[in-house]
């Protein structure tokens, strides 16, 4: 046990154990504040179990979970009062005590306490917290305050930074707002890589601030509701932007309370999932322990955000237990809610090698519904060609699991919305169909595309180019084609590189005696594990356009 403090009546600490507590108690602390959701990590104790121990000593307990890199102020508000309300000592807890002793910063700061002050007892305590006190710097809107852009982009993530950038290289000095209120920024498809063991989960995470193109203004709020008819955005502090023109790029909502029973286990009792930044190192923690067992892998009805990363974690594991010598005692398992390996044909006798060198069983038309990590069971909604169903079981020793998948409530609500609550956009020009100066990309648009990074790659310039048409200041009209791009790693080493477009089209990037996708190659791991990273960072998010610069008719 770490304790840091930070004022006579405050100290900030790592995880705490069961028996932390009773150390804690007698050294006279009376009041503890858990800021760790449960389930970060597989070793990490429940909430409840800290509870149990610090109310029999008679100490108050509260739970304020937060996300790594995504302090709300709404958290900072609970905190607050929290804080306010307990006996004191008090000490607050996370994985490393970071997002602790932010909350702190940021309630004190907002309480008049002087910058100097915070940034003093932050350092004393061997804590850099000048992120909270920028934070608290910026100039925030009074309520019901509204400001004007050229363009408003919800979203900061792959399809809106690429979109700002993309306009930018195109016209500068535009003035842009981008709305998002994350402090952290991920690049998701390295997720997959952490769960085989091959990156570390911090080469895939970068601060916000530090990837705003420069000009932007960054508006660290959420879209709340809109109003396209008059073409505003009510943001979740309660003021409005307006804009002359629109992008929507605010993602895919992960609906892990989709399933029964998933919340409360994740991260431990061997249920993991790379769809989750602080997951992904449990699936190789689970993966590199398995000698012997079950292994399931699932994957939900579509669509979903790369639709190949359920079996890439099934060939990156598969893999690493061949290379170990423990392949044959474990038995594993893909759940597949739809009826094909992948949608598109020409790349599953490929694939169809690698499930049957694994020996992996492949069950089609199985949902999963339900999961009891304590019992290490989970039950499936079972169809049948004539579409009755019925729900089975399988026990399992490590289960990953795809979560269902949906637009963001707030789109799911809004105008924006079509009947399955997707942004309801021109597939080709990705301009709404109703709303003629909104226009949409990346996972929440409902263009039938793959929704991956590559997809938004090449739609970023293409919603910047026809959006400065829309204003006079470009020529032609640009299409989109539908292109993704899911790079399936089979093993360590070989990737079979599926790219296509609309309707199945295969739409390669480079010459078949380059690069056949269609098979396992050296190369197309190269290209995802030395060459995509930085093309992401330092090329499609500064708006560089190699090869998807658009070609407008």
């Amino acid at each position: 046990m770490n304790i840091k403090s930070v004022s006579e009546e405050f100290s900030v600490s790592e995880q705490l154990s069961v028996a932390d507590v009773e150390a804690l108690a007698a050294q006279g602390v009376k009041s503890l504040i858990c800021n760790r959701p449960d389930g970060e990590s597989g070793d990490q104790p429940a909430f409840a179990d800290i509870e149990a121990a610090a109310k029999k000593l008679g100490l108050e307990v509260c739970s304020i979970p937060v996300v790594s890199g995504q302090i709300s102020d709404q958290d900072v508000a609970k905190f607050g009062q929290a804080f306010a309300s307990m006996p004191k000592p008090l000490l607050a807890y996370c994985r490393t005590g970071t997002r602790s002793i932010n909350l702190w910063a940021l309630d004190q700061g907002g309480k008049g306490m002087p910058a100097s002050a915070i940034m003093a007892a932050g350092q004393s305590a061997g804590y850099d917290l000048s992120d909270a006190v920028k934070r608290l710097g910026a100039t925030k809107p009074a309520a019901g305050k509204s400001r004007h852009f050229e363009v408003v982009i919800i979203g900061a993530g792959a399809g809106g930074i690429s979109t700002a950038s993309s306009l930018l290289k195109r016209r500068p000095g535009m003035k842009i707002a981008l709305v998002d209120k994350a402090q952290k920024h991920y690049y998701q498809p390295g997720w997959t890589l952490v769960g085989g063991g091959v990156f570390q989960p911090q080469d895939t995470e970068r601060d916000m601030a530090s990837l705003i193109p420069r000009g932007v203004e960054w508006i660290q709020s959420a879209a709340q509701s809109f109003a396209p008819e008059n073409n505003s955005v009510t943001l979740d502090d309660d003021s409005t932007v307006t804009y002359d023109r629109m992008v929507v790029a605010c993602g895919i909502k992960l609906n892990w309370d989709g399933i029964e029973g998933l919340s409360e286990t994740l991260g431990r009792n061997g249920v993991t999932s790379n769809y989750r930044y602080d997951l992904a190192p449990y699936t190789w923690k689970l993966v590199s322990g398995l000698r012997s067992g079950k292994a399931v892998f699932t994957q939900p009805p579509m669509p979903i955000k790369c639709a190949g990363a359920p079996q890439k974690a099934l060939y990156l594991s598969g893999d690493h237990w061949y290379r170990t010598g423990v392949l044959k005692d474990i038995d594993i398992q893909f759940y597949n809610a739809g009826g094909v390996l992948f949608g598109v044909k020409e790349y599953v006798p490929a694939l169809m090698k690698y499930i049957e060198k694994y020996n992996a069983t492949l069950n089609f038309s199985h949902k999963l519904i339900r999961v009891d990590g304590e019992k290490k069971t989970a039950w499936f909604e079972k169809a049948d060609a004539e579409g009755k169903t019925e729900v089975v079981s399988t026990d399992f020793d490590m289960i990953h699991v795809c979560p269902p998948q949906q637009a963001p409530d707030v789109i799911r609500s809004s105008p924006l919305a079509d009947a399955a609550g997707w942004v309801d956009v021109d597939q080709e020009t990705l301009r709404h169909k109703k709303y003629a100066n909104v226009w949409s990309l990346g996972d929440v648009m409902n263009a039938p595309n793959a929704k991956t990074a590559a997809a938004a790659r090449k739609q970023a310039p293409i919603v910047a180019h026809n959006i400065l048409s829309d204003m006079g200041a470009s020529r032609g009209v640009a299409h989109y084609d539908g292109y993704g791009s899911c790079p399936l790693t089979v093993e360590r080493g070989k990737i079979v590189l599926a790219e296509f477009g609309f309707g199945g089209k295969l739409i390669p990037s480079f010459p078949s005696w380059m690069l056949d996708g269609t098979q396992p190659t050296r190369l197309a791991w190269i290209l995802k594990k030395d060459m995509l990273p930085p093309i992401y960072w330092h090329g499609m998010l500064k708006g560089h356009e190699w090869l998807v610069t658009p070609q407008p008719k």
